[in-house]
């Protein structure tokens, strides 16, 4: 989901943590500095959207439109599967024959839905499969969902001393593509699940020089949440919030490095109440906020290996940034923005290049979703699937992943 488990890091060192608690506002955000997949502290001006829309760039069009949004409620009761059966329709799958890999699938019992294309969902750091829970019953009404737990996360395998990177992340999902789906699907990602479906639609080569198979045949749709610029924060080095704290990035780095103050601020982290405020300063709706988020959440935390996970992710490369990758891909690409992020905000360097692409990739279609934070498909589902249904349905019936 990319929620920050790692926002308040800086904040577990002594004088850093008065500095930002005791500061201005401006301060206190800073403070806040998640250190994960390219996020940063937002500027707290906000582009101008009228009350009650959705601004809109269309495809083959620099223009920008308005329309009203619908206020249903953000969770229909009658949607939402029950994280208990979720867990009850758990799946493995031997990935490389060496890792063990969970994911999920609902076959929708329309028969018209047969001939239409897979989708993959892939959440974001810190989060599983049931984040999620209030989409899956309504996107299987359109297509069979399969949704997967990243290497890493949720029930996964969380191999200790494993290099974690974006590209190995990208290698998984077109290799459960091909061994599990076994037909070209979209690929559905929240932050740092959709940057790794832009690496997987892109062949991006990975860190071995060869490039990743089968993403033309494998991928014949992206839809990006709230995409991430990176692994984590390093990413983004072109932004001046991020020069100004490099030094305090490699810092607590180094200091991640360190066993005894790893699992000190990992402790910190993972404990009910300092993830209830992490997830409140993502969601704008703060109903989503629940206890059955906090136990999503906070359960895969306890499993040997959940450490490591973190602070290789943490303190690793950041891997390819979306404005690298995105040129190459030319099949229908949907992207939907909440435009209260915190993390990857509208006037950031990645919300401003995606808020962009429309007037200059044809193949790209982009929702601004107002009142809504870092996390869309739970934040407010009402007006992710008001967007993506629509666009499913009119998916063409093949594309090319990516250019040569």
């Amino acid at each position: 989901m990319g929620v920050e488990v790692t926002a308040s890091y800086s904040r577990s060192f002594g004088q850093l943590r008065s500095q930002f608690k005791h500061g201005t506002p401006e301060k206190r955000g800073l403070g806040r500095l998640p250190l994960v997949h390219g996020h940063y502290p937002p500027n707290r001006c906000r582009p101008s959207i009228s009350c009650n829309s959705i601004s809109i760039n269309t495809n083959c069009s620099s223009t920008t439109k308005t329309v009203i949004a619908t206020s249903a409620a953000s969770d229909s009761g009658g949607h939402r599967l029950e994280l208990r059966k979720i867990k009850e329709g758990y799946r493995k799958w031997q990935w490389k024959g060496e890792y063990s890999i969970n994911y999920y699938v609902s076959q929708s019992l329309s028969s018209s839905s047969n001939s239409n294309p897979p989708l993959l969902l892939v959440h974001g750091f810190g989060a599983s499969i049931p984040h999620w829970r209030r989409n899956i019953r309504t996107l299987a009404n359109h297509s069979t969902v399969y949704a997967i737990d990243l290497l890493g996360f949720g029930e996964s395998d969380k191999p200790i001393a494993f290099p974690y990177t974006m590209e190995k992340w990208a290698q998984l999902i077109l290799d459960f593509l091909e061994e599990i789906v076994q037909k070209p699907a979209v690929l559905i990602g929240n932050s740092v699940g959709s940057l790794a479906c832009v690496i997987a639609a892109s062949g991006k080569p990975d860190p071995f020089g060869q490039r990743i198979p089968s993403s033309r045949s494998l991928v014949q749709g992206l839809v990006l949440l709230n995409c991430a610029g990176g692994m984590n924060n390093k990413a983004i080095v072109d932004d001046w919030r991020i020069k100004l704290l490099l030094p305090l990035l490699w810092l607590i780095d180094f200091l991640l490095k360190q066993q005894v103050i790893a699992s000190a601020i990992f402790e910190r982290v993972r404990k009910r109440e300092n993830l209830r405020n992490i997830l409140l300063s993502v969601y704008a709706n703060k109903e989503s906020v629940d206890e059955e988020l906090l136990e999503i959440i906070m359960e895969p935390t306890y499993d040997a290996g959940a450490l490591d996970a973190f602070v290789s992710i943490v303190t690793g490369p950041p891997g390819p940034t979306p404005i690298q990758l995105m040129p190459r891909i030319s099949l229908p690409v949907l992207v939907l923005w909440g435009d209260q992020d915190p993390f990857t905000p509208l006037d950031g360097p990645v919300g401003k290049y995606f808020s962009s692409l429309p007037s200059q990739l044809p193949n790209v279609s982009l929702f601004v979703l107002e009142g809504v934070g870092h996390c869309p498909h739970d934040d407010r589902p009402d007006l992710v699937h008001e967007k993506l249904l629509p666009w499913l349905v009119n998916l063409p019936a093949s594309s090319s992943a990516s250019d040569p």
